[in-house]
């Protein structure tokens, strides 16, 4: 399992767009941590490496629930932190969304796991002291070699 330490915001950015060339272009990826744990902070530089947005275009989708980035949709960032039940997940078109083409970032996924793929990569961040983060990556290896 791959493990990182970043000790900025943008340090986090940056893994962010390393990351994005090993992540494969159409799946889902897990963003797992606390609030401000960085999850939106790392997904910047994912969605930016991607070229499907710049990284001040990239915000956290809390309210929206659900941002679109690219055209023609290349990255969808949702946040389920606000939702309470697999139906209200449902409703926002989550599971279609997982049948694009396109790489969809998941902030909050982990809280309905009967809505997760099999096959998906959970970049896992935890605040360690002030902007340090840990981040860990699970599932990564295999996802590269199901595209190779």
């Amino acid at each position: 399992m791959p493990q990182f330490k970043t000790r900025s915001d943008e340090e986090t950015r940056t893994l962010g767009r390393r990351l994005a060339e090993a992540l494969p272009p159409r799946g889902l990826v897990l963003l797992i941590g606390d609030l401000g744990a960085g999850k939106t902070t790392l997904a910047q530089g994912i969605v930016e490496r991607l070229g499907a947005a710049h990284q001040d275009e990239v915000s956290s989708p809390t309210y929206t629930l659900v941002h679109e980035y690219g055209e023609p949709v290349r990255v969808y960032h949702i946040d389920l932190y606000r939702l309470d039940s697999v139906e209200q997940v449902r409703g926002v078109g989550y599971e279609e969304i997982l049948e694009r083409d396109a790489l969809v970032l998941v902030e909050w996924g982990e809280r309905f796991p009967s809505l997760l793929p099999e096959k998906r990569v959970e970049i896992r961040l935890q605040t360690v002291d002030g902007d340090t983060r840990e981040i860990s990556i699970v599932g990564l290896e295999d996802r590269r070699d199901e595209n190779s």
